[in-house]
This record gives structure tokens, sequence and C-alpha cells, in this order.
């Protein structure tokens, strides 16, 4: 990396006992977040990406590989974005408290067109949340059903207000719209490609 002006530092962040882990690409540890400042920058300022692997993945997962050419030429392997909108709506579904960044995520992907992977979400949803276990069937009618429930339970105000700081301030003027109103709208754009 440093090749590129890249300074990278690794962060012990300790043994971790979960099925999602923490991770460094090429290190032996689960536990590692990496660090990176840039030569010659004027006003240093750190960039930390925190890796996650999931040694426990869902069965149904699809990958795409691509070839790109920054820096140097190479091959990419990555879930398709189907395959990450189920995992997104697994999250939206399945996670304890309200994160206003998926459900920024889920508009991106009902703007995208994207269809999520329903035999993959239900994998995900035997694994692990308030399915968990319970081999609930997934279909067009049960993921509708499931995501109008909570998008109808969710303190909009303050799911924008979790996601506002991430955003450009174009962006952020848009989060005046969040309401269970704009989400169901955009469930209801998902509802009608699922039916195509």
């Amino acid at each position: 990396m440093a090749e590129f002006g890249i300074r990278c530092e690794l962060v012990d962040k300790g043994n971790m006992d979960r099925a999602v882990r923490q991770a460094l690409l090429k290190d032996d540890s689960f536990a590692r977040q990496i660090n990176l400042s840039f030569y010659g920058n004027q006003n240093p300022r750190k960039l930390k990406i925190k890796l996650e692997i999931d040694t426990k993945p869902p069965k149904g997962s699809a990958f795409e590989y691509r070839y790109l050419d920054f820096p140097l030429d190479f091959e990419l392997c990555a879930q398709t974005l189907s395959g990450n909108f189920s995992l997104k709506i697994h999250a939206l579904l399945c996670r304890p408290y309200i994160k206003g960044r998926d459900w920024f995520d889920f508009g991106w992907y009902v703007t995208q067109e994207v269809s999520p992977n329903l035999l993959l979400l239900e994998n995900a949803l035997q694994q692990y949340g308030p399915w968990a276990g319970q081999h609930q069937s997934v279909d067009k009618e049960w993921l509708n059903k499931a995501l109008s429930d909570r998008i109808g339970s969710i303190d909009w105000a303050q799911a924008a207000g979790d996601v506002a700081p991430f955003l450009p301030p174009a962006f952020q003027q848009s989060l005046r719209l969040w309401s269970r109103q704009f989400f169901a709208e955009k469930l209801a754009t998902l509802m009608k490609r699922l039916q195509e």
C-alpha cells in the first residue's frame, strides 16, 4: 500500500467469539482494524476500515467476478447485489435497534431496481433473529408483511437523525421525507417489481 501513498496501521481488537468476526485480509487474527493515512496530506486524517467476515454464511449466495484496473489490474470476487440486498433486509428485520443507514441503503437498492434473493434471506432468517430455528418460508407476501410491519414500528425522525451525519447536505434534504408513508411507497415499488 505504501507504493500508492497509503500508510497502513493494524489495530488489534482482541479475540472475538462470534459467527461474524472482524478481520484483516491475510492475517491470522479475526480481530483487527485497518487505519489508513495518506502521505503528503497537510491535514492528516485517519480513515478507519472495519472488515467483517461471516464464518458461517447462510446458504444461497451468488458471486460475481469483475476485473478492475486501478491501481493495478486485478480480479475481484463479490457477492451479487441481490445477495447484498437480501442481507440488508435481514438486518432491517432482525437488528434489535434502528440503524438509519440500513434504511438509506434499502432506498438505494429499490431505486437501483435490485430484487432480493429470497432463498438467501430465508436461510439468513433461519440462522439469526426472531425467526431463527422456525423454518420460516419466505415469499413475496411474507416479505411484504414483514417489511410493512417493521416500517410501521419505526420512529422515522430518529432513523433520519442516525444517518444524517454520514450524508452530504444535498442528501440530507431528502431525510425530511422519511416517514411510514415514504418507506411504504418504497416497499410498494419493490413488491411491484417482484410481481413482474
